[in-house]
C-alpha cells in the first residue's frame, strides 16, 4: 500500500516556561480549553529517539500533550519536526523510546490521528467531494459533504481541483482530514504556501473547527508570530531535543497586532531557535 494509502485511503487511518524536557505544562498552557469540549487524545513521548544511519534526528525526547491542547513547533529544517509528526502518526517507528495515546503504545498507523500537509495532495482526477471522502466509508457521501459544510466548500464539491485556488485547496484537504473525526490532528505546515490573508483565513477556521470539535493538534511552523498567535504551547525543537516549552497565556482576541508581551513572546522563542 503507498503512503497516499495509508494516510488517506484506508479506513483505519482515516485519523511561564516549562521544563526543558517538555515533561511539565503549566495550568497557562490549560487556559483556553477550560469550558471547550475535548474530545481529543493525550499524547506521550518517553525517550523518543530516531536515527537514520549515524544522524540522529531526534534524542531522548520527553512531551505530554494533554486531550484537546493546541501545540506549535518552530525549529530550522531538517531538525526532526516532520519526523516527530510522523512518529505520533504511526508511519514510522522510533529507533529507540515510545510514543502513546491516550495510553495505548503506538505501534502501527493510527486511526485516531490524521495530517495535513503544505501540499493538500489531491487528486487530479477525482471531484472534491470525492478527494473528501476518498476513504469510501459508510455513507462516505454524506460525511464528505458535511465536512465541506464545516470547511465552506459545501457548493464546490462537484468541481476539480484544478479550479480551486491554493486556499480552497487547503480548505479541501482540511474537510478530508475531518471526516473520519480525528482525535489528533497533525499539521505539516499546511499554510507556508499560502498568501497573508489567505493564511489569515485559515487560522480562524482552524481555530473554530478546534474550539467546537475538541481535537488534539500539533503544528509544524517556521512562522513564530503563527505558532504564538495560534497554539497554547510553543516547542522549539533544537538539535533533536526541545530546547523550549513556552506556555502562551495571552487569549488570542488580545494576540493579534504588535504589543510589548507579544514581541517578547517572539523573542524568547527566535532566541531559541
Amino acid at each position: 500500500m503507498s503512503e497516499a494509502a495509508r494516510l488517506f485511503g484506508n479506513p483505519r487511518v482515516l485519523g511561564r516556561v516549562a521544563a526543558s524536557d517538555g515533561r511539565n505544562t503549566t495550568a497557562a498552557g490549560r487556559l483556553e480549553t477550560s469550558g471547550r469540549r475535548l474530545d481529543g487524545a493525550a499524547i506521550e513521548l518517553s525517550e523518543l529517539t530516531k536515527t537514520f544511519g549515524h544522524r540522529v534526528v531526534l534524542s531522548a525526547v520527553n512531551l505530554k500533550v494533554e486531550p484537546g491542547q493546541f501545540i506549535a513547533i518552530v525549529g530550522r529544517s531538517g531538525g526532526g519536526k516532520t519526523t516527530l509528526l510522523r512518529l505520533i502518526a504511526g508511519l514510522d517507528r522510533p529507533t529507540s523510546g515510545a510514543v502513546s495515546i491516550d495510553g495505548c503504545a503506538v505501534a502501527d498507523v493510527q486511526k485516531a490521528a490524521r495530517i495535513m500537509f503544505q501540499d493538500a495532495r489531491l487528486l487530479p482526477w477525482q471531484r472534491v467531494i470525492a478527494n473528501v471522502g476518498i476513504a469510501r466509508g459508510d455513507d462516505w457521501r454524506a460525511q464528505a459533504m458535511q465536512a465541506l459544510q464545516a470547511v465552506g466548500l459545501a457548493d464546490r464539491a462537484q468541481d476539480w481541483p484544478y479550479v480551486l485556488s491554493g486556499g480552497q485547496r487547503q480548505r479541501v484537504a482540511l474537510a478530508r482530514a475531518l471526516v473520519p473525526k480525528p482525535k489528533i490532528l497533525l499539521l505539516d505546515e499546511p499554510f507556508g504556501a499560502l498568501d497573508a490573508l489567505t493564511r489569515a483565513d485559515m487560522h480562524r477556521l482552524l481555530l473554530t473547527l478546534w474550539a467546537e470539535r475538541g481535537f488534539t493538534s500539533i503544528l509544524i511552523t517556521h512562522d513564530v508570530a503563527e505558532a504564538i498567535a495560534l497554539a497554547d504551547r510553543v516547542l522549539v525543537l533544537r538539535d533533536g531535543r526541545i530546547a523550549l516549552d513556552l506556555a502562551i497565556d495571552t487569549p488570542r482576541s488580545e494576540r493579534e497586532g504588535a504589543s510589548s508581551l507579544l514581541a517578547e513572546l517572539k523573542r524568547r522563542v527566535v532566541a531559541e531557535v
